[in-house]
């Protein structure tokens, strides 16, 4: 017979505020406070509210302007890594009571943990063993945290995302069974695990409105709707959830790619665009050395200002091998850009992914390669990183970077394009 397993997933409630209340000795359970940067003007997004502004009705990722001006309020700006540090302590927590082979990083506040084998060890039900870890971390650091308990990881997710919040303790629990009984006919169906707005809104065209609802429609339509994303549907509707975090570990993806964005701080005309454009891609090629990686294309993706509703720029460009090379690499996504780019319309988002990224010990030089230039080309790149890495990420710049609308010298004082509080 197997063995049912047991996982928690545990959340730290509203982490970058709770760490910003925490700091201050306050409580984010009754202290009004948002993470967000000011100096970005008041349309820039929260980054966490505290449970108590939760509690006045104000939306989670809202804006600044969006909070009623009758409720005041804290402001902390936003210290990546002051939070990032609060997670290494608190995973630190995680490893007392769990291996880490059975503990998958979700993001930087939430955990999955495959406890199946420790409860017999603990002499603790899954329940207990996360309230234990729970209450560890509270008076350890100060953080509250909620959890949910599942038979299979998608169960224990909607555990924590629905059935959690309605709890005194702030713990759910889900088995296949119970899922179908007390949640088959929940609304909205985002409040399910990877159902975004856009796959409701077309589910709700066709009269499905449920988990329930989905059990009984047609697979083929189903299919017809989303692909190979349909299996994991109709597996979710019915609780089924076959993937472990085992198998999570072991995953390796058959193609790799390495990626840059950010939003501009403003709208940007087309010469500050490209401006953006090179410095973004030259650190993408210092990244590829560092990793020893080289690509074959490069596609940039390009949206324009909100204010004109037009569709965002996209394309792809060939590089004539595959490389790392900063010589051959910045000319090319200029010219994409040149191409692919209208010159009247502001810039407000840029994306560049290099495709098809592989180790550097697997590539080919072709018959025209300069094969010197690019040996010393190299060689330059090593030795910006060796300096980079030893007086930090602004200790050596190109003229670009001085440039007024430059954007890698402040972006090298940011984690996750936030400030990062040192």
């Amino acid at each position: 017979m197997i063995k049912e397993r047991q996982y928690l997933c545990i959340d730290l409630k509203s982490f970058y505020a709770s760490v910003e209340c925490v700091e201050r000795s306050l409580d984010p359970m009754t202290t009004n406070l948002v993470v967000a940067d000011k100096e970005r003007s008041d349309k820039t997004i929260c980054l966490a509210i505290t449970p108590a502004m939760k509690a006045l009705g104000i939306k989670n990722r809202c804006r600044l302007f969006e909070i009623p001006k009758h409720i005041s309020y804290i402001t902390a700006t936003p210290r990546m890594q002051k939070y990032i540090d609060y997670a290494a302590m608190i995973y630190r927590i995680y490893l007392k009571y769990i291996s880490k082979e059975d503990i998958h990083v979700y993001s930087i506040d939430e955990v999955f943990m495959d406890v199946t084998d420790y409860l017999p060890l603990y002499r603790l039900s899954a329940k207990e063993l996360g309230k234990r870890i729970m209450e560890d971390i509270f008076c350890t650091l100060g953080i509250r945290a909620t959890c949910g308990i599942g038979s299979n990881l998608y169960l224990a997710k909607v555990a924590l995302d629905i059935m959690a919040k309605r709890q005194a303790d702030f713990i759910g629990e889900l088995t296949e069974e119970s899922y179908r009984q007390s949640l088959w006919d929940h609304r909205p169906l985002t409040d399910f695990w990877r159902i975004g707005s856009g796959m409701a809104k077309k589910l709700h065209s066709y009269g499905i409105f449920t988990m329930y609802d989905i059990t009984v429609a047609s697979e083929d339509l189903l299919y017809k709707l989303f692909g190979v994303d349909a299996e994991l549907l109709i597996d979710h509707a019915w609780g089924i959830e076959p993937v472990t975090i085992s198998d999570i570990k072991n995953y390796s993806s058959k193609t790799n790619c390495l990626t840059s964005g950010q939003v501009l701080p403003r709208d940007y005309n087309y010469e500050e665009g490209k401006l953006i454009v090179k410095e973004m891609m030259d650190l993408l090629c210092l990244d590829l050395v560092e990793k020893n990686l080289v690509c074959k294309s490069l596609t940039l993706h390009v949206g324009y200002s909100n204010s004109l509703h037009r569709d965002s720029a996209h394309g792809t460009i060939s590089l004539s091998e595959e490389t790392n090379a900063d010589i051959l690499m910045i000319p090319a996504i200029i010219s994409l850009y040149e191409q692919i780019i209208h010159p009247r319309f502001p810039i407000r988002r840029v994306n560049i992914c290099c495709n098809n990224v592989i180790a550097e010990s697997y590539r080919q030089y072709s018959l025209f390669t300069d094969a010197q230039m690019l040996d010393k080309n190299k060689r330059i790149q090593k030795a910006v990183l060796e300096v980079k890495d030893k007086f930090g990420k602004n200790a050596i710049l190109k003229g670009m970077n001085f440039e007024e609308a430059a954007m890698t010298r402040e972006r090298n004082h940011q984690i996750g394009g936030h400030k990062s509080g040192e």
